[in-house]
Order: structure tokens, then C-alpha cells, then sequence
């Protein structure tokens, strides 16, 4: 699905996404990553979302964002809260959902000025 343009061209907005992958400013993306406005989209070294464990959850944690917005992959799954004690700690709240919501409710976030992360499970990455 193409994405409307909007005025957030100085920070990293999903133009585009499909089954395979995701495009942030018009650059394609296949792999698992995490992105957020003012940081360059950074690789998420997750194959799966059954590979998900803290340590993945400390990685987000260090750039200390208000929200995680979780693409669980083609659908939506939870995580086991033991898994995101670092950002609950922090009081930081993680939402899960497939990633086409997760890439539309970040587009949002990110342009209301929220200091949002967007963590991508690209099930099948290479």
C-alpha cells in the first residue's frame, strides 16, 4: 500500500509497505528493524517472533522512546511481559499489532510529534 505523502520529510515516515517488506522515505526495506522519527532505521537482528526475547526489548529501551509500536509480522501476537521488563521499568508502554497497523498508528504517532518506536518483525527476513 502507497502512503500518502505528508510534512514529516525530516524524520523517518513509512511511504509504503506490503507483505514483504516496508519502505521508510521511499527507501525498501526486507529485514526486521526498528525505526524512529529522528533516528535512522536501525537493523533488528529477529528472524521470527518466537526468537523475541528481552534482550531485543533492552536494544529499544537505550533510545528511551515514550511508545513501542510491535509489528508482530502478517499477524497480530502478543508478547510475554517478561520479555519487555526493560521498557516497563521505564514506564513505557508496547503495543502489539500486525505490521500494516503497526506502520499506520507510527505514521501517526510520529506526526502528532510523539517520540514513538516502531519495531518491525519481518517473519521470512533475510
Amino acid at each position: 500500500m502507497k502512503l500518502h505523502p505528508t510534512n514529516t520529510r525530516q524524520y523517518q515516515t513509512i511511504t509504503a509497505y506490503d507483505e514483504s517488506g516496508v519502505e521508510i522515505n521511499a527507501q525498501r526495506f526486507e529485514h526486521s528493524l526498528v525505526v524512529l522519527p529522528e533516528h535512522p532505521p536501525a537493523s533488528w537482528d529477529v528472524q521470527k517472533f518466537d526468537d523475541l526475547n528481552a534482550t531485543h526489548f533492552e536494544f529499544i529501551a537505550t533510545f528511551a522512546p515514550d511508545v513501542v509500536i510491535l509489528g508482530t509480522g502478517h499477524r497480530q501476537r502478543f508478547i510475554h511481559p517478561k520479555h519487555i521488563a526493560a521498557l516497563t521499568a521505564q514506564h513505557k508502554g508496547v503495543e502489539c499489532m500486525d505490521n500494516k497497523a503497526a506502520c499506520r498508528t507510527y505514521n501517526i504517532l510520529m506526526a502528532e510529534g510523539r517520540k514513538v518506536a516502531l519495531a518491525l518483525v519481518m517473519e521470512g527476513a533475510k
